[in-house]
Parts: C-alpha cells; sequence; structure tokens
C-alpha cells in the first residue's frame, strides 16, 4: 500500500487550466497514487483540455461566479460517484484565482469595487461556497486544499489586490474547518506557493523580473517548481496529514527568510 493510502478515493479538482496549472500537476501525482480524479473547470474548451490532458477522467464545467451552478455540479458529481450508494470524495482542491484589471493595472488605492469584488467572489467566496454545496458529498474524514501565495504582507505592486483577496482565503480557513467540525472531521488547508512558471503568472506585468529575483532569494538558488507545490497540496490531501487542519502551508524554498543574502546585497549596492 502506499504511504499516501489514496488509491480508489475520489479528489474532484477546481481549475486546470492546461498542463502548466499546479492543478494539473496535483493531479498527475494524484493518478500516480491510484486516486479516482475529477476535473471541474471554466469553461469548454478548457474541458476539451482536461480531458486531452487526463483520457478516462470524468470533466465538469462550472462557472463559480453563479452559485447556482456549484450546487447543480454537486448533484452531478453525487450521481457521477454513487453517492446515493455511499460514494464519498475523499478530496477537494480549489485552485482557482482571478483577477480582472478592467482598466489596466492601477495603484492599489485606485482598484475599482468591481473588479476587486469579483475576483473575491470567484479567487476566494467560491471556496466557501463549493465546501458548502459538496459537505454531503465530503468523508468524514476527507481534505479541502486550496492554493495561496507565500505572503499576503508583501506589497508587490504587479499583483495588485488579489493579496489581500489571498489574505482573506487563509482566513477563510480556520472558520471553515470550526464550521464543519460540529459534524466532521474534514480538514481545510492551503499550500501557499512563492513564485512559479505558470500560465497564469505569465500575465502579471514585471512577473518575470520579479521571478528571477525570487530564484536568487531562494536559499539554494533555484526557483520553485510547480511539483514541488502539486507534492504538499497531494500530502496534505492524504490521511497522513490528518493533524494537519486551518494551517496555510508555505512552499517557497527558504526565499521569506533570505531577503538579507549578501550576494544580492552586494549586487544592490556595486
Amino acid at each position: 500500500m502506499s504511504f499516501l493510502n489514496l488509491n480508489d478515493k475520489y479528489v474532484v479538482i477546481f481549475g486546470l487550466a492546461n498542463k502548466k496549472s499546479i492543478a494539473c500537476a496535483i493531479a498527475g501525482i494524484l493518478m500516480e497514487e491510484g486516486a479516482r480524479v475529477i476535473h471541474v473547470v471554466r469553461s469548454r474548451s478548457r474541458q476539451e483540455t482536461a480531458a486531452a490532458l487526463f483520457p478516462g477522467c470524468p470533466v465538469f464545467v462550472c462557472d463559480v461566479e453563479d452559485e447556482a451552478n456549484i450546487a447543480r455540479l454537486a448533484a452531478e458529481i453525487g450521481a457521477e460517484i454513487g453517492a446515493d450508494g455511499g460514494g464519498r470524495i475523499h478530496g477537494l482542491v480549489h485552485s482557482l484565482a482571478y483577477a480582472n484589471y478592467s482598466k489596466g493595472m492601477q495603484p492599489f488605492h485606485a482598484t475599482l469595487k468591481h473588479d476587486f469584488l469579483q475576483a473575491m467572489d470567484i479567487s476566494c467566496f467560491s471556496l466557501i461556497a463549493i465546501s458548502n454545496h459538496f459537505q454531503g458529498l465530503l468523508d468524514a474524514n476527507g481534505s479541502v486544499v486550496t492554493i495561496s501565495i507565500s505572503t499576503t504582507r508583501m506589497a508587490a505592486e504587479n499583483y495588485g489586490y488579489m493579496a489581500p483577496i489571498k489574505a482573506a482565503l487563509d482566513s477563510s480557513l480556520c472558520f471553515l474547518a470550526k464550521s464543519f467540525s460540529a459534524f466532521s472531521a474534514v480538514r481545510f488547508n492551503a499550500v501557499a506557493p512563492g513564485l512559479l512558471k505558470t500560465s497564469a503568472s505569465a500575465g502579471i506585468p514585471g512577473y518575470v523580473d520579479s521571478y528571477l529575483f525570487a530564484e536568487q532569494a531562494t536559499l539554494r538558488k533555484k526557483a520553485l517548481t510547480t511539483l514541488e507545490t502539486a507534492n504538499a497540496a497531494v500530502f496534505l490531501l492524504s490521511e497522513r496529514a490528518s493533524g494537519i487542519t486551518a494551517q496555510t502551508l508555505v512552499v517557497d524554498a527558504g526565499m521569506a527568510i533570505n531577503y538579507f543574502d549578501r550576494d544580492i546585497i552586494a549586487r544592490v549596492n556595486s
């Protein structure tokens, strides 16, 4: 038996966009561990992508901005896994984030209310809504894992208002864990990676420069990989992490402790 003991257990993954996605890496590891992976994506085109990457895995489409879609999805997945006959979901992965910079990148104080609230809805509230509508399908000892960022206290100008939204996402974990503890032992945790090379990050202005700096700021002078992030997420999904809940696990290869690296300082002051 595998150490993680995920064989034949259902895991629903929200957010696969393409082969560079964290969600894709998580799915790949879960498949290697023998888990039964179900994908949820936001569009028909992404449904085709997910089906091509993971043939044989069910792929559902859901726009989480409309909560009615989440309720519909829960019913459809319940039918897929045979919930009436006792089928249960062992894990949920929430890898959803969206920011609409409708007026381009603005100073934080000029953030538009509509953009902020839409991003909050998709990137944060969706975790709460998904947890609520899927509670009846979750195994009593199941695990919910979301993807955050390594710090929400670093005012990276090019990340804009998404850091406060991720802070709200992190805070939601403890409230969800407490709420669910009234009737289950379902765990809620986040993996918070440092800078990664993903398609989503490529759209952030100035991201490449930040990524290269982060690589030098890690203790090993080597960038964090998506696979390393996914490994941590899969561990949290497994029963081996049964004692961990309401936590944000930072995966940044030591970047957060190394801003005063002497080589970086020497270059800045040269």
